[in-house]
């Protein structure tokens, strides 16, 4: 019995912080505020409430209710991860479910949970749960959304983490829901309906899934296998299939068979095209029977019976209890059924996720209806939503119908198949990959079904699927593995072990078992580790309190789970079960050699653990009999990182079966209770590990030296004293006679070297410590890890050599040394001594004893091939890559030698430059080392082919390597970790990336660049992609206004510190906005004459102020586009809408001036058309970009109804942005319905603009409605008001815009001459809709020209010329000839086209058609007539649009200058007049006016937003020509007529701010304030709207936006800036008011503005902007200080920041435009990053200031003239600023230190200069490391090995030639001094101790003083080989010449062997006269 116990105390291991656990949400849910009222509510139904008898009823039901409560809690814990970064603490979650409420808390074990959200619902929940539904994204990939999934009766509630909510009707009762990968899984209740209603050989499907809320729920199909025809593919019908278990990676699915007993594994995948259509297509029926044709129609008649029976209503709350969905009658269903489910696994058929995409159709009625159909209330939910389910599930598409019917034995009615109905398609398939084999072993009884399942996997990387059968109290674990390809699972074994319960412990890889006697085990994979003592509990040994010596125990006691109500267990009926105790025990005895001879009572007093759950790491719960809960958590195997990674080497390379018993054997040791602390980890890890090999750690000194604070545990003290114990040698013979041990050919390590000789000199060095024969040092070759030792010897060298590479690591490679030390030592392997010696000459020098190994047990270890003689030394590799020498293919690790493998690939690639060294040359540079390799005969052949170096440039090189780095993920924090020399060439790459970068690289690849401009640019970028949402980030908020009480005039969002720097020298932003304001009232200055009367004096001032307010009701037009989105609006608050002020004051007194006085007549309805303007102008600041949803527009509705106009405009400027598609169906519903005129048209026009170009047809019916043309002539006729008629056909116009499409056009066409109706319809303001088909007409057509496909029998153009120019009236084609039958009563038109309504529709029509074609055949139709005859007929005005139509025909003969302009007018009115003619002066002067202000118009189309200044001056000049000749009041102007001229003069001034949009040139200011300041006289409101419109286009979006050329940008131009402007504020009788407001449509972002990466402020810098090539000039190149506006895109081929203040950046157009076009459109904001030593061009504009100017002048004294106090006006690098502070400035204590001090201060310069301040760190390790070497202070050589690697890249940088050593980092003078010296320090140590050299050279035996360090440094710096095997070759070298040969074998580089040469010939330097040696 002892020997039991002491096994058992042997292993086992302590639990760790115990804690009791109660499931927070219990806690919450007692607080929580909801939960009572709503059970109150949820009682009882309304007619139990009428009967109940009051509060009695009610306490009574809420007693049942507590208890229901208990039962029903549920929980589950996982790791947390819900926004999380790597370096966050792990925390878990939990997700808690009681009665009505969910609760989801988060917290640590180092901070208290909190609640992370909390739902409350309207029924019980029935189970919550998380999932992930995957949303398809652009493109193909897919965007995860994280939700809660809470289970009612009647629905799914989803919640996702974004803040989405859904609520997904269920059409039948749910038994559970599982989350797997691809979405939910739904378990349908089998009711017991089902076999009366189920039609024959026909069961409905039981499984389905719902990939999305918002998608349907279908049903699975799944491949059984094992079926003689191969597997066949059917829908999940069978009702005694459970799901136990899914999972997400990989993606599975485990079922249990309720008959059966027999465990499936199914691999879950989405449905292949094949499988979808083979389930679609045929029944599941065998064929030939009718009843295959009656199947759809069964099945949806089925479903509604089976939704009628089974709604919540009918059947009451579902319990969870167990039993509850069990009742199945078991015979109903075909046996046909088993044979076909369950048998072998076949292989799974991966499917392309492209074959089917999800569609997603949230469109609101189907989902009103659905969630009606089922909500709880009704006892049968209503068709809709069931009848879907039309579980014709295998009946084709309708389509296939009629020949269903036809086919000759078809009985089927046709009322049953309901022809409406689509089957419903699968979305997943499930592939049946194992099931067990049906005997379950030995057992006679049948399996229950699994009441756990997990995945688990153990130390050595082997995956298990577990399942616990709690019938047998067994654990089966299934091992499992991924086939190469992934995507199949193979399973292999099943191994049982005995288990009451289990958990798996995902972190440490391991799962806790616990036994049915109640302990607890814990095992890795299958293997038992230990036993886990928890502290407080009884020792398990003590208590088998489950089987009780009594036969009379209840059944129960065993076969059910401790408390079922927690867990939702179906199982069968109790009664099925044979009592299993007495089977039980005998398993116990076995086990557990144990006796029952316990107290009874005792028993029952103490609480044990009898249940485990909610694993989360490597933390568990156990449940307690007592009922209450403890959370322990399992130790993991290593707490120090170098443990971690030497078990990873030892697992790697190690056979498992050896590997798993070594680490399991460590865990034991390190996690005995009372375990170690972390430092003592190392010292109980060498000793535990050199035991195992077969040391004696007890006798070797420095072993018995380490420190442990627990004395050894008895698992090694057992082994020391019977080193045979636990049958190591049936092990070892096991291991001999392996399947590896035959793999590995043993051979000797050093190859051909004597052996004798070695050993002889060995133990004569030895023989002075102890003598070779004393046992004492022996090794045992018992041992297990014995056989292993050179192969793990060689992967902890690896180990060793990847922990150099790392900075942070390197103080764990001193510890490691000293074992490999011993074993090198042992394994007589010098040079390997010889190694380490070099790496740390102090620590090795203290370490001489070693064990001899008989040479009989050398030979019986397994050397592996790849142990050869010369060690792998890494950074002796990259020296010689550096120095160009041919290398052997560096060793390395996979997984634990990352830094190795990366280092040397990027060596290869950057120094060899071998382009493929990442690819596909990985094996020149690297071998992969793996467990069990054959020795293989002959060398590697690894010679490279030289001759690729020269081939690509460094550049392209720099660029690839950091590429690859960054692709490597490896960071700048990475970079700062690896030593200064190894990293040099990596920072030299970067370095040369920074100055060129590529402007399309990644955000990461930005960061190791360190370019902050590009990274913030490319995070900017990413965020544009996800999020639209995300305005730009800046800090571009306005300046808070300076008067609190200054009135809102709706023009403070501009952003000033932009419109500041591009107008820094004056104050016209701030003009404009004088100019614009509408919200402050006039000044109304008249003088009171004397003869004036008062009541007369009131009246003028009244008059006056209505004039003014023709002016300030135009104004918002220009506004609008001067605030162009230059506001992100607050979700929270409305918009604020300035106020239009029509009042005035009068001076001196300031009296208030009003209109409503009723002294003067002022016109009806004035203000209505100017309020909706201020709406559109308000709503038209908001920006593209912000966040507006249908709530917040709803939210702005006004209360009264005198603001409704605003929100009409408010409205239309919404479509205008873009944010009006947000905007629900049902609230455009709302709106249209209300008959309010305005709103109609806003959002008519609003919601056209939005959908421009879509032809989207819902919002083509809105439009329909409105336009009696586009019905059909029988409908009813609608009363729609005129104006909302023009505004639906210009909707028409812009949702149709450039689509060409044939009915439109058609119909638009016709009602261009649309003839008034015979009563009185029709009649008023015909002209403006006339003009409003015309120019929807052509934007249909927009520039299709002459190829309008299919319309060429509607002769557009003909019918166009017809209505321009007059004639007859065709006849009325089609629809529309029923409404114009009789004429009007009113107009008397005759049968002619009435062309003065007509003409300037069709005009504009046909210009737009034509634009830009250069159709010259139909530009002369639009030529002005050439006779005085003609002339005389046509309107001087459409003169002035037929010029404008056909300039912009002839797009590319616009020329900027007069001539052209001048060559419109025809020829007769150029010349000079015959006086005999009969000329009407009057029609000459008119008719010249309006054909030079249609060419100028044309002009300012073409150059629009181009600031072309040759075009500008052109139009200036006739700007000033108009302005002279109205101011002379003399012939000219009366002949022409002052409106004429105003005309005239606006549209070239209209012209003029087109083409400097955006620019805020001061001369179009200048006339804009001239006309703003005439009111009186002709001035009428039109005008002053086209000045403001000019003056809103010159200051577009506050400087930010210029207009387009493109043709949707032409289009809108034209509709809003239509020459014929109105005459008063309500006058829409040509032109539709509203129409103004498209030229928004043609605004475009092209302002860049530079925005310094450190400061976040705006700056200015340099930009070359490259023009392509065109017919007009060359490529050119101009330089432009930005801010500045960009040129049109498509005309330019790059935009390059320009140097020298700030670095490079290019953006090269001509190969995509995106990356341009996205930062404009985020406000432009492009990153720059000022230069160190540069100044803003802000504070230094000449450049004279900066760090390096100052050089300029004195050739080099730029160190001297340097001050480190100055270095902040320079950089902003916080390190480089403290640098300065802390190391640079004398103090006190430094005075002794000055010359220190000046080298601190010319690195920090340096490093200023050549802007790289990352180098500091690695100048000051120089510097530290040669510090070193002349003092002689240093330790280990490692700073040597770096400076060796410094002076090396240094070297073949210069060998290259000067041409390359300007793009070195290390330019300077620094280098050659440090080297120097170093040179000079370890010279003269050579020159008095060259005997030491001698003798090492000799292999003596070194003593143990100082000169064995400076020895070390000097054969590490000059690179000498390990000698000792070949010293004769070099000793024995007479002359210069042998020696040279003798070295170039060894590899010595010359300089350094030069240095050898007075040591070698024996003689001092005199020999060799003709070197000097300071030379080299």
């Amino acid at each position: 019995m002892s020997e039991v116990v002491y096994e058992e105390t042997a292993t086992m291991i302590a639990a760790r912080e115990l804690q009791s656990f109660v499931p927070f949400g219990r806690e919450h849910c007692r607080n929580h505020p909801n939960a009572f009222n709503l059970q109150l509510r949820e009682l009882q139904p309304a007619s139990e409430l009428w009967s109940s008898d009051g509060a009695a009823g009610l306490v009574g039901s809420l007693q049942e209710v507590s208890l229901q409560e208990r039962d029903r809690e549920c929980w589950q814990l996982r790791k947390g991860c819900v926004g999380v970064r790597e370096e966050d603490v792990e925390f878990e979650e939990e997700l808690y479910a009681a009665g009505n409420v969910v609760v989801w808390s988060q917290g640590s074990r180092t901070q208290a949970s909190n609640v992370y959200k909390a739902f409350t619902v309207d029924s019980p929940v029935q189970q919550a749960l998380w999932c992930n539904f995957a949303v398809p994204h652009k493109k193909d990939e897919e965007e995860v959304e994280h939700t809660v999934c809470i289970v009612q009766s009647s629905c799914v509630n989803v919640h996702t983490v974004t803040g989405k909510d859904f609520i997904s009707p269920l059409p039948f009762q749910v038994l559970k829901v599982w989350s797997t990968k691809f979405g939910l899984l739904l378990e349908r209740k089998n009711t017991g309906t089902d076999a009366q209603l189920s039609p024959p050989g026909e069961p409905l499907p039981t499984m389905f899934s719902m990939l999305h809320p918002l998608d349907e729920i279908a049903p699975v199909v799944c491949k059984p296998t094992g079926q003689i025809d191969g597997p066949r593919v059917e829908y999940v019908s069978d009702s005694t299939m459970k799901i136990v278990f899914s999972c997400c990676e990989p993606s599975i699915v485990v079922s249990y068979d309720t008959v059966q007993g027999i465990h499936s594994v199914w691999a879950l995948r989405k449905v292949t095209h094949d499988e979808r259509s083979t389930v679609l297509r045929c029944p599941a029926e065998p064929v030939g029977t009718p009843m295959g044709l009656m199947a759809s129609g069964f099945l949806t008649s089925h479903l509604r019976n089976i939704s009628r029976l089974d709604s919540p209503g009918g059947s009451g709350a579902v319990g969870l209890g167990p039993g509850t969905g069990t009742s199945c009658a078991i015979g109903t269903s075909s046996p046909l059924h088993y044979s076909a489910l369950h048998s072998h696994p076949s292989r799974i058929i991966t499917s392309s996720p492209g074959l089917h995409s999800r569609v997603h159709s949230p469109s609101i009625s189907n989902m009103a209806a659905l969630s009606r159909a089922h909500s709880p209330g009704m006892a049968a939910p209503s068709l809709s939503g069931v009848a879907r389910f039309n579980t014709s599930l295998h009946s084709q598409s309708p389509r296939g119908y009629h020949g269903l019917l036809s086919s000759p034995n078809s009985t089927v009615n046709e009322t049953m198949l309901v022809p409406e109905m689509e089957p419903i398609i699968p979305d997943l398939c499930m592939e049946q990959l194992w099931s067990e084999t049906a005997t379950a072993g030995c057992h006679r009884e049948m399996n229950s079904q699994a009441s756990k399942v997990f995945l688990t996997s153990d130390l050595c990387e082997n995956h298990y699927l577990c399942f616990l059968v709690e019938s047998h109290q067994q654990l089966r674990c299934v091992k499992f593995i991924e086939s190469n390809d992934t995507s199949q699972l193979i399973f292999a074994s099943v191994t049982t072990l005995p288990a009451k319960d289990a958990e798996p412990l995902q972190n440490i890889d391991a799962m806790l078992v616990l036994e049915a006697c109640g302990s607890l085990v814990l095992y890795t994979g299958i293997t038992r580790v230990s036993k886990v003592f928890v502290p407080g509990l009884l020792s398990p040994t003590f208590s088998l309190t489950n089987h009780l010596p009594h036969l009379s125990t209840p059944v129960e006691n065993v076969s059910t789970p401790a408390n079922a109500g927690n867990r939702h267990l179906q199982r069968l009926d109790e009664a099925m079960m044979p009592s299993p105790v007495s089977e039980l025990r005998g398993l116990n005895m076995k086990h557990h050699e144990a006796s029952f001879l316990e107290d009874y009572t005792f028993q029952q007093a103490t609480p044990y653990i009898h249940a485990l759950r909610d694993p989360v790491c490597n933390r568990v719960t156990l449940e307690l009999s007592s009922g209450t809960m403890l959370r322990i958590s399992i130790p993991e195997i290593a707490t120090s990182e170098l443990v971690r990674k030497c078990l990873q080497a030892i697992r790697f390379i190690l056979p498992k079966e050896v590997a798993m018993k070594v680490l399991v054997k460590w865990y034991n040791i390190y996690n005995a209770p009372g375990g170690t602390s972390a430092h003592a980890e190392w010292n109980l890890f060498v000793t535990c590990f050199m035991t195992l090999m077969g040391y004696n750690t007890e006798r070797l000194s420095w072993t018995r030296n380490l420190h442990f604070e627990v004395p050894l545990s008895p698992v090694i003290a057992a082994k020391k004293a019977r080193p045979s114990d636990g049958g190591s040698d049936e092990d070892w013979e096991y291991l001999l006679g392996s399947h590896y041990h035959h793999q590995m050919n043993s051979q000797p390590i050093c190859g051909p070297v004597d052996s004798n000789s070695t050993l002889g000199s060995d133990s004569e060095s030895m023989s002075s410590i102890s003598s070779p024969s004393s046992p004492s040092l022996k090794l045992d070759c018992s041992a297990p890890l014995f056989p292993h030792i050179p192969a793990l010897f060689y992967v902890l060298h690896l180990l060793y050599q990847e922990l150099q590479l790392n900075e942070l690591q390197r103080g764990r490679a001193s510890s490691l040394v000293c074992l490999l030390q011993q074993l090198a030592r042992d394994l007589q392997l010098e040079e390997y001594v010889d190694l380490y010696w070099r790496d740390y000459p102090s620590l090795i020098n203290g370490f001489t004893e070693s064990c001899l190994i008989d040479q009989a047990l050398i030979d019986q270890m397994q050397r592996p091939s790849f142990l050869r003689a010369d060690p792998p030394c890494v950074f002796n590799w990259l020296s010689s890559c550096l120095r160009g020498e041919e290398t052997p293919p560096f060793p390395y690790l996979p997984n634990i030698c990352q830094r190795i493998r990366l280092l040397v690939l990027s060596y290869a690639l950057y120094i060899y430059g071998d382009e493929n060294a990442t690819s596909s040359d990985v094996s020149k540079y690297l071998v992969k080392l793996s467990a069990g390799q054959r020795s293989c005969a002959s060398e590697p052949n690894y010679r490279r082919q030289s001759s690729a170096k020269g081939t690509f440039s460094s550049d392209s090189l720099a660029e690839q390597l950091v590429v690859w780095l960054t692709s490597e993920g490896f960071t700048l924090k990475d970079l700062e970790s690896v030593p200064f020399g190894v990293a040099l060439p990596i920072r030299e790459a970067i370095y040369r990336c920074r100055e060129q970068p590529c402007s399309d690289w990644s955000e990461d690849v930005c960061l190791l660049i360190g370019r902050q401009d590009l990274t913030k640019q490319a995070h900017k970028m990413t965020l544009a992609k996800s999020k639209a949402s995300v305005g730009s980030g800046l800090s571009l908020e306005p300046p808070a206004t300076t008067e609190a009480d200054e009135e809102e005039d709706g023009m403070s969002d501009i952003i000033q510190e932009v419109t500041g720097l591009i107008w820094s020298q004056d104050l016209r932003v701030q003009e404009v906005r004088r100019l614009l304001q509408s919200s402050r009232p006039v000044r109304v200055s008249v003088v009171q004459l004397p003869e004036v009367s008062d009541h007369e004096y009131i009246e003028e001032k009244e008059n006056k102020l209505l004039q003014l307010c023709q002016r300030t009701m135009a104004l918002p037009v220009g506004r609008g586009l001067f605030t162009l989105f230059s506001y992100h609006p607050v979700p929270t608050e409305p918009l604020p809408v300035p106020k239009l002020n029509l009042t005035g004051r009068a001076p001196p007194r300031n009296t208030m001036v009003d209109l409503n006085s009723g002294n003067i007549d002022v016109p009806p309805n004035m203000t209505s058309w100017p309020s909706f303007h201020n709406g559109v102008a308000a709503g038209l600041k908001i920006a593209p970009a912000s966040q507006v949803d249908s709530a917040w527009i709803a939210y702005n509705k006004p209360k009264s109804p005198e603001l409704a106009n605003e929100y009409a405009g408010f409205l239309m400027a919404l479509g205008l942005n873009g944010h009006l598609t947000k905007l629900a169906t049902l609230n455009i519903h709302d709106y249209l319905t209300k008959g309010h005129e305005m709103t109609s048209i806003g959002l008519l026009l609003g919601v056209s603009s939005a959908k421009l170009g879509t032809m989207d047809m819902s919002i083509t019916r809105l439009l329909s409605i409105h336009i009696p043309a586009l019905l059909p002539p029988t409908s009813t006729e609608l009363d729609v008001p005129h104006n909302v008629q023009v505004a639906a056909v210009i909707g028409i116009g812009l949702v149709y815009q450039g689509t060409g499409h044939r009915h439109n056009a058609e119909v638009l066409l016709s009602e261009i001459g649309r003839p008034p109706g015979p009563e009185m319809e029709y009649c008023t303001d015909r002209e403006s809709y006339s003009l409003a088909a015309g120019l929807a007409l052509g934007m249909v057509c927009l520039g299709h020209g002459s190829n309008l496909i299919g319309m060429t029998d509607l002769n557009v153009p003909e019918q166009l010329y017809q209505y321009m120019v007059g004639g007859h009236r065709r006849a009325q084609a089609g629809a529309s000839r029923e409404r114009h039958k009789s004429p009007s009563y009113q107009i008397k038109e005759g049968d002619t086209i009435n062309v003065d309504v007509t003409c300037p529709g069709a005009t504009l029509a046909l210009a737009m058609i034509y634009l830009k074609t250069n159709n010259r055949s139909i530009a002369d139709w639009l030529k002005p007539p050439d006779t005085w005859f003609l002339l005389d007929f046509i309107k001087p005005e459409f003169l002035l649009l037929r010029t404008l139509a056909r300039c912009i025909i002839m797009w590319d003969e616009i020329l900027p200058n007069t001539e052209w302009v001048k060559s419109n007018i025809p020829q007769i009115m150029r010349g000079t007049f015959d006086p005999s003619e009969d000329i009407n002066m009057e029609t000459m002067a008119q008719a010249q006016d309006y054909i030079t202000a249609g060419a100028c118009m044309a002009l300012g189309l073409r150059f629009a937003g181009s600031a072309n200044s040759d075009a500008f001056d052109c139009l200036y000049e006739f700007a000033r020509t108009f302005m002279k000749i109205m101011s002379f009041s003399g012939t000219a102007a009366v002949q022409t007529g002052y409106y004429n001229l105003q005309t005239g003069l606006s549209m070239i001034l209209l012209a003029m701010s087109m083409v400097m949009s955006g620019t805020g040139n001061l001369k179009v200011l200048q006339l804009c304030r001239f006309f703003h300041n005439r009111t009186g006289g002709e001035m009428n409101y039109g005008f002053h709207m086209a000045h403001h419109m000019a003056l809103g286009l010159l200051f577009l979006g506050g400087g930010r936006y210029t207009l387009s050329t493109s043709n949707s940008a032409i289009a809108a131009l034209l509709c809003a800036l239509y020459p014929h402007f109105p005459a008063h504020s309500t006058d829409n009788r040509y032109h539709l008011q509203a129409l103004r407001h498209l030229a928004v449509l043609a605004a475009e972002p092209r302002l860049l503005v530079p925005v310094d990466v450190d400061s976040l402020k705006p700056c200015y810098a340099l930009l070359e902007v490259t023009y392509k090539e065109t017919k007009w000039y060359e490529e050119t190149t101009v330089e432009l200080m930005a801010p500045t506006m960009l040129p049109e895109l498509h005309l330019l081929q790059r935009v390059k920041v320009k140097g020298p203040r700030y670095w490079e950046l290019s953006l090269d157009l001509s190969k995509e435009t995106q990356h341009l076009k996205s930062i404009l459109s985020r406000d432009g904001v492009l990153y720059v990053k000022l230069r160190a030593g540069q100044l803003p061009y802000k504070d230094d504009p000449q450049g004279w200031k900066s760090l390096l100017a100052s050089t300029v002048n004195h050739g080099n004294s730029g160190v001297r003239a340097f001050k480190p106090e100055a270095i902040s006006t320079f950089t902003s690098e916080p390190a480089l600023l403290s640098f300065a502070e802390f190391f640079c400035k004398t103090s006190d204590g430094m005075k002794h230190r000055e010359d220190t001090l000046v080298l601190f201060s010319a690195m920090l310069y340096e490093c200023v200069t050549q802007e790289c301040p990352e180098m500091l760190p690695t100048y000051i390790a120089i510097e530290q490391a040669v510090g070193g070497v002349c003092r002689g202070e240093l330790l280990q050589t490692f700073p040597l090995w770096q400076m060796r690697l410094v002076v090396e890249l240094w070297d073949s940088r210069v060998l290259r030639g000067p041409a390359n050593c300007h793009d070195a980092l290390l330019t300077s003078e620094f280098l050659p001094v440090m080297k120097n010296m170093v040179d000079v320090a370890l010279d003269s140590w050579l020159k008095d101790n060259s005997l030491v050299l001698r003798s090492y050279m000799r292999g003596e035996s070194l003593s143990k003083d100082a000169q064995s360090v400076v020895l070390a440094c000097f054969l590490v710096y000059r690179s000498i080989p390990f000698l000792k095997n070949t010293h004769t070759q070099l000793e024995g070298c007479s002359s210069l010449g042998d020696l040279l040969s003798c070295s170039s074998q060894l590899g010595i580089p010359l300089r350094d062997l030069l240095r050898l040469v007075p040591v070698l010939l024996g003689s001092g330097p005199q020999m060799l006269p003709g070197f000097p040696l300071q030379a080299y």
